[in-house]
């Protein structure tokens, strides 16, 4: 007891009052930190082993091409599924659109996102215990002060990941809406030499692959959903969808409304490309005008205060002279 009395009390004088809930605290998130690489390391158990064998040979077959679709997801995160991902299935797929928007197409996307905010928000937490407890131990902070110091970082910690994620869906679309105007003349050059609407996305894509790698990988996902036999008009929504460009989604209105109407696709090509190519040439001048006005702000916060100090300042320090005689 003596011994326990003696630790508590030198734990009371270096961190403060706090400082034996703190240590317990600490030792706990790093129990934490520690058992999870072992749960997730941990060894399948043999009898659930021959349970999945014998269920396996149970169960009918599955072809080469399903077994390719079902593909292997990491099975340390599969222990985890439960936490990892939301239990509400339209939360689920609004989570997985969000993150294929911003190019990230793994299925597992959905669970290392969430893993990614815990643990950042549990680094987040410990950075401001060593901030408050290690670095200014001998401040006193009032309990607003230690809530914004301790509680801060890990806030900041876990919304990082989805600032980022949002970061990355708007420079996708911002490189989608760039290069698809020349997309659209590549294909139109494409349908006009006697290639099918199929090849000519096929053609694009290769080309686009340096240029605006996230368009290609868009038209290459067309490609192969053509050709593995799903509905063409289902395939252009999709496309719609994921890319979530109002360009994409009227480009993926003309060609559906083309092909129901029969009319003919190059024509259609050659219309809406001529569209984008205007719209871009508008772009590109509202941003241009916008300029001047940027420039102006900038101008004024950068040239003024230097100005009123080289014209007023010599007359200030005339006044302060006769002042002082």
């Amino acid at each position: 007891m003596e011994f326990l009395a003696g630790i508590n009390t030198f734990l009371t004088e270096k961190l403060g009052p706090f400082g034996p809930l703190i240590v317990v605290g600490g030792l706990g998130l790093f129990m934490i930190l520690l058992t999870v690489p072992l749960l997730l390391n941990q060894p399948e158990d043999p009898l659930k082993k021959l349970k999945k064998s014998l269920d396996q040979d149970k169960a009918p077959k599955t072809t080469k091409r399903e077994r390719l679709r079902q593909g292997d997801r990491n099975e340390q995160l599969q222990k985890f599924a439960n936490f990892l991902e939301p239990q509400n299935e339209e939360d689920l797929s609004a989570m997985e659109l969000k993150l294929r928007q911003a190019g990230y197409v793994s299925r597992d996307a959905v669970r290392l996102f969430h893993f990614s905010q815990f643990a950042l928000g549990i680094l987040g937490l410990l950075a401001g215990l060593f901030y408050v407890y290690m670095l200014n131990a001998d401040v006193e902070y009032e309990s607003t002060q230690m809530m914004i110091r301790v509680i801060g970082p890990a806030g900041v910690g876990y919304y990082i990941p989805q600032y980022w994620v949002t970061r990355r869906i708007d420079t996708r679309k911002e490189g989608i809406t760039s290069g698809f105007p020349d997309s659209l003349d590549m294909m139109l050059v494409c349908v006009e030499a006697g290639q099918s609407l199929d090849q000519a996305i096929v053609r694009v894509a290769k080309e686009l692959r340096a240029s605006c790698p996230a368009l290609a990988e868009e038209f290459e996902i067309v490609a192969y959903e053509i050709k593995a036999g799903k509905d063409k008009e289902k395939v252009l929504r999709d496309m719609g969808t994921r890319c979530d460009v109002q360009d994409i989604s009227s480009f993926v209105t003309v060609m559906i409304q083309s092909s129901s109407f029969g009319t003919s696709i190059a024509e259609a090509l050659r219309v809406y490309s001529g569209e984008m190519r205007d719209k871009r040439v508008m772009r590109a001048e509202e941003a241009a005008n916008k300029l001047p006005v940027k420039m102006t702000l900038a101008t004024m916060i950068l040239t003024v205060p230097p100005l009123l100090i080289i014209l007023v300042g010599p007359s200030a320090q005339n006044i302060s002279n006769l002042g002082s005689m």
